[in-house]
């Protein structure tokens, strides 16, 4: 509970007594009586306040999706749940391809633009249920609930084709980018750590087979 403010509303007026209370965690201490929109006004400013705290601990600060650390604590958490409902898992590990290109002859400004419009392209073409999470530098990862590896390369493979085809700009240049990836599900892993290793064997099949493809972990022996 360590994200949730805490906010005392007592009748307690020992100053000593109230102190013990914030040092136990409380966010503040509100005496009785009290008037009720002062009461929802505390309440609403901090939550909110924790709210923006939690988006900046949660999210990488450049793209908006979920961090390196958080995204793979919801990795567990699906796996979790897909073994529970029995459903199938995938998770498509995505690289940029080129990057270190883009950013020489573009300048980094442009790099970010990219990084960005994908991060966007991900959230606006996936379902809602389905996870997207940035791994560090140019390289993403998607969690596809209820899809199995077949099904999410399809997925995976479309918006590859159509990321290719978006026009990218830089000081009145235009250029296209194209990004590989890699796709392992639940019948390939045992756990979070194999996983992520599996999904990422298969990126690097793609990056090393001609880039701009996107590959499968059981497809082949890793």
């Amino acid at each position: 509970f360590i994200s949730v403010p805490i906010v005392y509303l007592s009748a307690e007026t020992d100053v000593a007594a109230k102190l013990e209370a914030m040092r136990l965690g409380g966010d503040d201490f509100i005496s009785k009586p009290v008037d009720p929109s002062f009461l929802i006004s505390t309440v609403r400013t901090r939550t909110l306040r924790h709210q923006h705290i939690r988006q900046h601990i949660v999210r990488d600060g450049l793209t908006g999706l979920l961090n390196h650390t958080r995204f793979k604590e919801q990795i567990n958490i699906e796996i979790t749940r897909a073994r529970r409902l029995q459903q199938p898992l995938s998770l498509a590990m995505i690289d940029i391809d080129h990057f270190k290109h883009v950013n020489d002859t573009y300048g980094h400004p442009a790099g970010d633009r990219v990084l960005r419009l994908l991060s966007r392209f991900l959230e606006r073409r996936l379902r809602c249920t389905d996870v997207c999470g940035r791994f560090g530098g140019e390289e993403f990862g998607v969690l596809l609930t209820g899809a199995d590896a077949e099904q999410a390369a399809k997925v995976m493979d479309a918006l590859r084709e159509d990321f290719s085809q978006l026009e990218q700009t830089a000081e009145q240049q235009a250029f296209h980018v194209t990004f590989s990836c890699g796709i392992a599900d639940l019948s390939a892993a045992t756990d979070t750590t194999q996983l992520i290793r599996q999904a990422d064997r298969a990126l690097y099949r793609a990056k090393h087979g001609g880039r701009n493809q996107v590959r499968i972990a059981t497809l082949f022996n890793d």
